[in-house]
């Protein structure tokens, strides 16, 4: 399912080699969360959230054949980079 979606966005974005999705496991429901580069959000969402719908719908409809729970949601910021991460132990 994380591979369906990440090709989505992918065919979807100017950005694709920015979309990181991380699949988040509360239970027995399965969250995906996607990042992506901030020109991309507008795209991602769409005119009064209906590519996001569209996308939440065509996942859920996918977990609902596989018997699992599954939602999409956008993440506000992008992941750091395990680069830009500052060591703040050594104050």
């Amino acid at each position: 399912m994380k591979e369906t979606l990440l090709y989505i966005l992918q065919h979807i974005v100017d950005h694709p080699d920015d979309i990181v999705i991380d699949e988040v496991i509360e239970g027995d429901r399965t969250i995906y969360v996607i990042h992506a580069n901030p020109e991309d959000m507008g795209k991602i969402i769409g005119k009064k959230g209906r590519i996001i719908m569209a996308i939440r719908d065509l996942i859920k409809i996918i977990a609902t054949k596989q018997k699992i729970f599954a939602d999409v949601e956008v993440a506000e910021s992008t992941p750091m980079d395990k680069s830009d991460k500052s060591d703040t132990s050594t104050i």
